[in-house]
C-alpha cells in the first residue's frame, strides 16, 4: 500500500528520482486530492495531497516513505475544436469558459471532455469537431499556483 502525501512537480524533479511505480491518471483524477486507486498487482494507492493539489503529466508523488510514483497523463476521449479563424478559436474559449469547462488550449486548437450539450452549442459556431482519444491536460485555471 502507498499512502501519497507530497508533490513534487516535474518541473522541480531532478533527473535522478527514481520511481517503484507509474501510475496513469486521467486528467479528472489528477485533481482529485483524497482518493484511492486500486492499481496492477493488487496494490493500493491512497491520495492525501493538500487540498487544491493539480498533479500535472510528469509529475511525482512521494510517499510517507520516501518512496517515488511517477504520474503520467492516461490517453482518454476528448474533442478536438477546430477552426481555421482564430477569432472563432477565442469566441468557442469564451463560450466555454462563461460554463467552467475545463478545456486545454493550444494556439490552433481546443480540446474539451465530451458532452453532447456542448457539441450542440460548438456546431452552432460553425467550428470542426474531431473524436481523439489523447492525454487531456486541462488549464489549472488563473488562481492555481505555478511551479
Amino acid at each position: 500500500m502507498f499512502i501519497l502525501t507530497n508533490h513534487i512537480p516535474k518541473t522541480q524533479a531532478v533527473s535522478s528520482l527514481k520511481s517503484v511505480l507509474t501510475l496513469l491518471l486521467t486528467a479528472e483524477e489528477r485533481t482529485r486530492t483524497r482518493h484511492r486507486f486500486e492499481v496492477p498487482d493488487e496494490q493500493i494507492v491512497f491520495f492525501r495531497l493538500p487540498r487544491g493539489t493539480i498533479v500535472r503529466d510528469g509529475d511525482f508523488l512521494e510517499t510517507e516513505n520516501g518512496e517515488l510514483i511517477h504520474i503520467l497523463a492516461k490517453p482518454e476521449s476528448v474533442l478536438k475544436i477546430v477552426t481555421p479563424n482564430s477569432l472563432t478559436l477565442l469566441r468557442v474559449a469564451y463560450h466555454l469558459g462563461n460554463r467552467h469547462v475545463p478545456i486545454e488550449i493550444t494556439p490552433e486548437y481546443i480540446y474539451l471532455k465530451p458532452d453532447p450539450v456542448l457539441v450542440e452549442m460548438l456546431s452552432y459556431l460553425g467550428v470542426e469537431i474531431k473524436e481523439e482519444i489523447m492525454p487531456f491536460q486541462p488549464e489549472s485555471g488563473a488562481y492555481v499556483q505555478h511551479h
